[in-house]
């Protein structure tokens, strides 16, 4: 936008122009932003290993925070932004609206060829990423606070640290162990794991870093 226009747009317009870039233009994919933004939200505390200080937000969508908003796709923290899976015999589980359908198209068509989908885990809200705080708990939202992240399978395909490379060395420590060729087990060249690159999805089990999450899909693999 040059300067000549800038300087012509009334005083309503730039306040606009500053704030609408920090809310997810869901008016342009045909969808009008809700009006109240809503989420129930824990920290994952790493001495304790596990969640703690539960709580409930809520707010005006307008209001919404750069870190409420996944810079990767606009989905927000919002259960409003959620929308509900349900293809038996999976138990039905929540994902952001951006994604729900191709998802539930790439379930439905699995199951129908028979693949071995025995969990599914999507939406909840915690943040489990980033620094601790000062008792020892996590501070940046996780991308299944989103609603961009999917769990399949965890008890065949769990999340292990001190992973670079898989081997003996890896700790389990979330889900079940990860035993290639065991039924729903997920691997690189696999019905699922391919089924969800189609759409855009990475595997957790080939990210880089120590940790290596076989039952995780997301856009970017965390």
């Amino acid at each position: 936008m040059g300067r000549g226009i800038v300087g012509r747009l009334p005083g309503f317009l730039l306040l606009a122009a500053v704030l609408l870039p920090s809310i997810p233009a869901m008016a342009d994919e045909g969808r009008i932003p809700p009006l109240v933004c809503t989420y129930e939200v824990s920290r994952w505390n790493v001495p304790r290993r596990q969640s703690v200080d539960h709580r409930t937000v809520s707010h005006s969508y307008s209001s919404l925070t750069r870190e409420e908003i996944d810079p990767e796709t606009g989905c927000t923290v919002c259960s409003e932004d959620q929308v509900l899976i349900a293809v038996p015999p999976l138990e039905p589980f929540k994902l952001c609206w951006k994604l729900a359908p191709k998802v539930r198209q790439v379930l439905e068509q699995l199951l129908r060829d028979g693949a071995p989908l025995f969990t599914a885990k999507g939406y909840v809200v915690i943040r489990s990423r980033g620094p601790l705080d000062a008792d020892g708990s996590r501070t940046l939202f996780s991308n299944h606070s989103f609603g961009t992240a999917l769990d399949i399978n965890a008890q065949q395909n769990g999340l292990y640290d001190n992973c670079i490379a898989f081997g003996p060395w890896c700790r389990l420590v979330m889900g079940g162990p990860w035993e290639p060729g065991a039924p729903g087990a997920l691997l690189p060249d696999g019905e699922i794991v391919q089924a969800f690159a189609a759409i855009g999805l990475k595997w957790g089990g080939e990210i880089k870093g120590k940790q290596k999450d076989f039952m995780h899909f997301s856009p970017t693999g965390y």
